[in-house]
């Protein structure tokens, strides 16, 4: 009995215990002791405290990364480009007084080193300049001002979030506008206009604001409007706070607002429900309230517009003078208003690991390090690579991966630039721009901490298409000369430099006339070389038609060893749209050629198709079978097999019917309709080949595939034949057999330069 109610009391012990830890009463921290639950509290706390500390770095660097912008300023020549940016440092305190571009004191704008004109060329301020406006951080990147067709200005416009478009209030849409417009377009960068120089003679913002719809085809309306023009121009009105401004002080610096003017009421109202309408034709939201006649509010017509221009549905106009001082506050308002912050934006990358897939980044600094080199110079202490990052955060002294090299690199050195001087920083997140020094790699570089294979640009680069001599005029400057071949070859991997065995000049290649030459200048501008060029040089391929046997005896007996070696077998052409450009196959039965000896009869068939006996081009798309051969004991060597096979080459290509190809430009013409005939006219006597043909509004868009031997100086050609008003973009597309006659031409200019020799 005893026994049973002690087993009764221990288990009623053992229950009460149990129930204790389930039951919800109020427990001693005894009995939370004896069940374990004083762990468990302490560990829900723990995490509890660990989501609490997640969740505020989280909201920290959202708030970080909202008050951040990464903005361009782009424009036709002359627009005020330079003046606005000046007057833009000025403001936000990066300046402590401002220099005109011309101006008397011979100091010049902060930002004119942007030009060539300068001998350092681009320099680094240029290239990101970085300041403050109200708690913002706003990156102003250097846009590249002319299109080449060159990788690197895909890579300074991927770079930006949103841009600043300045149009001149006389001069209106300018050809360079155009282009400028079209490469944000190309490049989805959402965009705000300002229309400067309003204090000049004949300045007619309301003109500008038409052409913008016309000739860019935006969908814009204005923000401000001015209170008067010319000489009379005095502030303006803001058209979402209906309150005029006006700039006080030397400089500008002191904004007062004030009620609008009486007499400019009705015109201001007018506006404004015309900038209310053109936003919510694009906006859901707005358009309820406009529909539903509520007055609308200065706070939701904001998020209206904001919301319109980041989804590049809409372009808000601002006004002002930027050498008169007058507007720029207002603008920089409006850039942190209605431009995007990077969380905004969404940036895609190509894994690597997957066949270049397309993976959508995240923007935020805890996803792991994806970060592109959009920009190099050559600054005082080495190489300063600028760095554009998109996820993930990187540290001083962490060890970071080039994912196009494989190479692993450290950070010795992070800076952030405050226009030319250099402000050291430990750390740098997501959405921020920073420069590091000592990390050599090429532009369009991709780095990432080594746990993923993200490149932000294709790793594909386009070959070259054409060539041209180049050498140094002075003797001395050969030091500088091989210096600057090296940088912009790490600049830009489009371009490249060789050497023609031959004639032991310098080739530099690349895509085009254009990109050539603006690499010959700034080699005269920038290292101060002045550098002669001998004519472009297309880069033709050989290839052969048809299949041919060879069978070569190389003998050769001179006292001594002897050489001997003998090779059969067969070239023919490889099939259409194989990947390969040459193909040895070894069909050897037996040991009529010792192994060891088949490696030098590919290499001399490989040296042999580097120049065919055409024009003295590389020979492609061929395919070699070894068949059978023989060998001596004695006099067969390694030596012997190679200029067996280079000779066997040689003989039977005569046999194979080899042509020449040359390099077919996909060429895109756009100029106004009324230049149709001439244009396609002249395409057809360039041999020229029309694929596409377009309307876009007054402008025909035409696409032709032309050998690029016949594009040369076509740039100043389609000049004079649209009146200035026509523009081309030319990209290589393939290598196509010429016709009999071109390659007759061909073969006689080839055969006259070598006797000439």
């Amino acid at each position: 009995m005893a026994a049973r109610s002690a087993r009764s009391s221990s288990a009623r012990l053992l229950y009460s215990l149990c129930t204790a830890s389930i039951s919800p009463a109020p427990r001693t921290s005894t009995a939370a002791l004896l069940t374990g639950n004083f762990n468990i509290r302490y560990f829900s706390a723990g995490s509890a405290a660990a989501a609490r500390l997640r969740e505020e770095k989280d909201t920290w660097w959202k708030d970080s990364l909202q008050k951040l912008r990464n903005i361009g300023i782009s424009a036709h020549i002359d627009s005020g480009k330079t003046t606005l940016t000046e007057r833009v440092l000025f403001y936000t305190g990066r300046i402590h007084e401002i220099h005109e571009v011309r101006g008397k004191d011979g100091v010049g704008a902060k930002m004119d080193s942007m030009d060539l004109e300068r001998e350092k060329g681009i320099t680094i301020q240029s290239a990101a300049t970085y300041c403050t406006w109200k708690d913002y951080q706003v990156n102003i990147i250097d846009t590249p001002g002319h299109v080449d067709f060159t990788i690197e200005v895909e890579r300074a416009l991927r770079v930006l979030d949103g841009a600043i478009l300045v149009l001149c209030s006389v001069g209106g849409v300018q050809s360079q506008s155009i282009t400028v417009d079209r490469q944000m377009r190309r490049y989805e960068v959402p965009r705000l206009a300002f229309i400067n120089k309003l204090d000049r003679m004949g300045a007619d913002p309301w003109k500008v604001l038409n052409q913008a719809r016309t000739k860019l085809r935006h969908h814009s309306a204005a923000v401000q409007m001015p209170i008067g023009l010319e000489e009379d121009f005095k502030g303006l009105i803001d058209l979402v706070n209906m309150k005029a401004c006006y700039f006080h002080g030397s400089s500008g610096e002191t904004i007062v607002s004030e009620d609008i003017p009486a007499d400019l009421e009705a015109l201001a109202l007018e506006k404004r429900r015309e900038l209310v309408e053109a936003v919510s034709e694009v906006d859901d939201k707005l358009a309820e309230a406009f529909l539903s006649d509520e007055p609308i509010l200065a706070a939701d017509l904001d998020e209206a517009i904001r919301r319109a221009t980041i989804s590049r549905k809409f372009v808000p106009v601002f006004m002002g003078s930027a050498f008169k001082n007058k507007g720029v506050q207002p603008l920089l308002d409006g850039v942190l208003s209605y431009l995007p912050c990077p969380t905004e934006v969404s940036n895609q990358a190509l894994d690597q690991s997957k066949d270049e897939e397309k993976v959508e980044l995240s923007g935020s600094p805890a996803g792991p390090l994806v970060a592109l080199a959009f920009k190099l110079e050559e600054g005082r202490f080495g190489q300063l690579t600028y760095l554009r990052i998109y996820e993930g955060v990187i540290k001083k002294g962490d060890f970071i991966v080039n994912v196009n090299t494989g190479k692993k690199v450290k950070v010795p050195r992070l800076v952030r630039m405050h226009s030319n001087e250099m402000e050291d920083i430990q750390q740098a997140h997501a959405g921020q721009i920073v420069a590091v020094f000592g990390v050599d790699c090429a532009s369009g570089d991709t780095f990432t901490d080594g746990s993923v294979r993200y490149t932000m640009t294709s790793m594909s680069v386009p070959e070259p298409v054409m060539s041209l001599a180049i050498s140094a005029v002075s003797k001395d400057s050969g030091g500088n000369f091989s210096k600057a071949l090296n940088r912009f070859q790490r600049e830009d991997p489009t371009f490249r430099v060789g050497l023609d065995p031959e004639s032991s000049q310098t080739i530099i290649s690349g895509m085009g006339e254009l990109h050539l030459d603006i690499y010959v200048e700034r080699m005269k501008r920038e290292y101060k070389v002045e550098a002669t060029v001998g004519k472009p040089r297309v880069n033709f391929r050989e290839t052969i038609t048809q299949r041919a046997e060879f069978d070569y005896l190389h003998k050769k007996q001179s006292g001594g060893q002897g050489q001997y070696g003998r090779v059969t077998g067969f070239m023919e052409p490889l099939p259409p749209g194989s990947g390969t450009k040459f193909e040895f196959d070894n069909m050897l039965v037996g040991q009529a050629i010792p192994s060891n000896f088949v490696p030098a009869i590919e290499k001399g068939f490989k040296e042999a198709a580097n120049s065919g006996s055409l024009i003295g081009h590389p020979v492609e798309n061929i395919r070699i079978a070894l068949i059978d051969g023989a060998a001596h004991t004695v006099d067969s060597s390694e030596l012997a097999f190679k200029l067996a096979a280079i000779y066997a080459f040689r003989q039977c290509y005569e046999l194979c019917k080899p042509v020449i190809l040359e390099p077919v430009m996909l060429v895109e013409l756009k100029f106004p309709t009324e230049f149709q005939g001439t244009v396609t006219g002249d395409i057809n006597k360039r041999k020229g080949m029309i694929v596409g043909n377009d309307q876009e509004a007054d402008d025909c868009v035409i696409t032709a595939h032309v050998p690029l031997n016949n594009m040369f100086g076509y740039s100043t050609a389609l000049r004079s034949m649209t009146q200035g008003k026509g523009e081309f973009t030319m990209e290589y597309f393939e290598h196509m057999q010429v016709s009999q006659d071109v390659q007759t031409q061909l073969v006689n200019a080839y055969k006259a330069t070598r006797t000439g020799e």
